[in-house]
Formats: structure tokens, sequence, C-alpha cells
């Protein structure tokens, strides 16, 4: 079983084009609590990735014990990696897409919690969403927009140059979705929020 990734939550292993994603426990943690959080988390994560069918890996099994799902390897290009290469007309249909999948996952009130380039595959032309261990279920207009606001901080931090045409392509797919015009009205108010935040900052 060879290890693809190892972050401060998770170690991510791959064996027979199956992707093992164990939760690790943490030392410093009373052990009991430990364990009951890598519990739930676990069970979190497993039901938001079975709510996504067709977005996110299909989720093959889920182990308690060892804190363990095993689900689908997506064999693809991590977004982060291609992005600034893609052609215009690519680049378009990728981040339109990804808006409509937003907009999916938003519909059945599931949270990403993290819409980062490094989250999104290509895989057989189609994009993909993965990671979803900060995501939630909320029916809020509010998650719903953190949740876009958050994505529009990682391209303007990781693809400055093409950020502001970025989003407005994830916007335009994102239109589909049932309650777009309530979360995107929401998106102008939590942007002004951190807007004044910042302004603030440098006083």
């Amino acid at each position: 079983m060879k290890i693809i990734a190892q972050g401060a939550e998770a170690v991510i292993k791959v064996e027979d084009g199956v992707l093992h994603k164990e939760r690790i426990s943490k030392l410093y943690r009373i052990p009991e609590i430990d364990q009951r959080l890598r519990k739930l988390r676990t069970r979190s994560e497993a039901k938001l990735l079975q709510k996504s069918k067709g977005i996110a890996p299909q989720v093959f099994d889920v182990n308690e014990q060892t804190m363990t799902i095993t689900m689908e390897y997506l064999a693809g290009d991590v977004l982060k990696n291609i992005f600034d290469d893609l052609p215009g007309n690519k680049r378009k249909h990728v981040l339109h897409q990804l808006g409509q999948n937003i907009g999916k996952l938003h519909d059945q009130d599931i949270i990403h919690g993290d819409l980062t380039t490094t989250n999104i595959i290509l895989c057989n032309n189609e994009v993909r969403l993965v990671d979803f261990g900060l995501g939630m279920i909320s029916k809020k207009i509010e998650d719903k927009a953190v949740d876009l606001h958050l994505l529009r901080q990682a391209l303007n931090s990781k693809h400055y140059r093409h950020s502001e045409e970025a989003f407005r392509f994830v916007l335009e797919g994102y239109k589909e979705a049932k309650e777009h015009a309530l979360v995107l009205a929401r998106l102008e108010k939590v942007e002004k929020r951190g807007r004044y935040k910042q302004k603030m900052q440098t006083f």
C-alpha cells in the first residue's frame, strides 16, 4: 500500500486503484476524546461523500475501528497543478462545471468546507471534489455563501492571474442552483464584511 499524502488529520494510501483515508490519532488529546472525535469525523465525512454521488469519490467501506474510509481512487489531475496552464476555453468549461457541482451539493444542503483547487480533481474530463473532512450539512444561506467565499479566497491566493475571471465562471455554473439568488446576495454581504475587517486591521 502506497502513501500518497499525509496531513495533520489523515494519511492517504492507495492500493490496487482503491484509496484509503485513515484518520490519525492526536497524542495531545485525551485518548477517549480523540477516539470519539475521530469516529464522529470519519462517520460524518463518509455520509457526506455518499450523499455527493457523482461529484465525490464513491465510498466502498467505512471502518470506525481503524477510522478508515475506503473509496474510489480518482486517477486524474489535481486542479491546482494544471489550473494556470489550461487553455482559456478549457478553464472556462472546468470552472463552469465546478460551479454546477457546488450548486448540486448546496441543493442537498451539503457544505464542502474546504473548496480549494487542491481538493478539485479533473478526472476523465469531469470535475470531482475530494476531502469533505471539514464539511457539514446545513440549510443556512450564510454557510453556502461562505463556502463560495472560501473558494474565491483560494483562487485569489493561488491563482491570482486568473482569479476574477475564474470566479465569474464558477458563479455562472452556480446559477443553476435552486437558491442561487439568495446565496449570491448573501455572498456580497460576506465579502463586504471581509473587506471591512481588512480595512480595520490596517489602522
